[in-house]
């Protein structure tokens, strides 16, 4: 697994030398410091670094967010969408999946984390106070990994921290990594939801490179559960092979033997999609990948897909599967369709507003 240890170079803004985050990377022994005196040597540092064959996944930026760090997640047009709300903390990830949306949406160069984030805290705040009867869930792993250097970065325990007085914020800090340890011991964390996006072992090596094993994520999961947190899982993207469905069942038994079914608050399903112009940009980065080359095919919101009876088939057999074990974590699909709904859940979600309204339903019945 990457950690942080595989940074080569951490570039930062003089006038942020006092930040606390800042302060965390400079401490560090790991990684070449470069402190850049304006926005101007910092563009000029990160082509140094560049020209060095510092790759864009060996260099953390350091830099203050001035767009809207606290959003609603854009979803996908014609989808049934959760409305799940995101904090911003960071673009980019150490780790390198061949199927991440982020190959086809980043042009930028680096892991840039944001070192604002307080700004944040102070919406959730009021976004908390001003709708108590309303629930909310609130993730930081849109657009990077939540865990992935958080026991440097601090994030994850600030943002725990700041939802715990609410009842009504249920914060999700979702990874591929076994990086729990510095939470664990954490008093007053409120609903806070430690969860993780599994794949089968050989997805995970085929596409996930960089990543924890399957194993040390469900070691991490175990630990986590233990230590009184809610968990969560995604099975997004599931992978198409020769017994696919199979080998993720395998995964679901895995999983329930190691972590209290009943402490579980959500688990999302999705099958591999992609959007126009990603296919080409794949095939450029990963030579050889298997992922493009099935049958795949433009669906209402224009992203490729698999045929719609496979994956109603697949998510059908993870339904059983899961609530097999137990009905407290609310299963549901990760942008599919009103008929795919209806067809592996027999609900008629017309709109995404729905489908928020009965996932808030069952957390206040299951977890408050």
């Amino acid at each position: 697994m990457k950690t942080v240890d595989d940074i080569r170079a951490i570039l930062y803004l003089r006038e942020d030398r006092d930040n606390p985050i800042v302060r965390r990377f400079t401490a560090l022994a790991a990684g070449e410091m470069i402190e850049c005196a304006d926005d101007a040597a910092m563009e000029t540092a990160i082509g140094s670094v560049r020209a060095r064959r510092v790759a864009s996944k060996e260099a953390v930026i350091l830099k203050k967010f001035s767009g809207r760090m606290f959003q609603k997640c854009p979803g996908s047009p014609g989808m049934i969408c959760c409305n799940y709300l995101l904090v911003n903390i960071g673009f980019n990830c150490l780790y390198n999946c061949t199927y991440c949306f982020l190959n086809y949406y980043l042009n930028s160069f680096g892991l840039v984390q944001f070192i604002n984030v307080e700004d944040s805290l102070r919406e959730i705040e009021r976004t908390a106070a001003s709708n108590p009867d309303t629930v909310y869930r609130i993730g930081s792993g849109e657009y990077t990994d939540s865990l992935m250097i958080d026991g440097i970065t601090g994030i994850g325990e600030s943002l725990i921290r700041a939802a715990a007085p609410y009842r009504n914020i249920f914060v999700e800090l979702k990874t591929k990594s076994a990086n729990i340890r510095h939470l664990l011991d954490i008093d007053g964390r409120g609903n806070a939801v430690l969860a993780w996006t599994l794949n089968t072992p050989r997805n995970i090596g085929l596409y996930e490179a960089g990543s924890a094993s399957l194993e040390e994520r469900l070691d991490a999961a175990e630990a986590a559960s233990r230590a009184g947190y809610l968990t969560a899982f995604h099975f997004d993207p599931m992978i198409r092979s020769d017994g696919w469905v199979d080998e993720y069942l395998e995964v679901v038994d895995r999983l329930f033997t190691r972590v209290d079914p009943a402490r579980v608050a959500w688990a999302s399903l999705g099958c591999f999609r992609y959007s126009p112009g990603f296919r080409e940009i794949i095939r450029d980065a990963f030579p050889g990948q298997a992922l493009t080359s099935a049958e795949l095919f433009p669906g209402p919101d224009g992203k490729f897909r698999y045929l719609k009876h496979v994956r109603v088939k697949a998510y059908r057999a993870m339904v059983e599967k899961i609530r097999s074990y137990s009905d407290a974590p609310f299963v549901y699909l990760c942008m599919e369709t009103e008929s795919v709904w209806r067809e592996v859940f027999d609900v008629e979600y017309k709109t995404s507003e729905d489908l928020e309204k009965a996932f808030s339903c069952h957390l206040k019945e299951k977890f408050y």
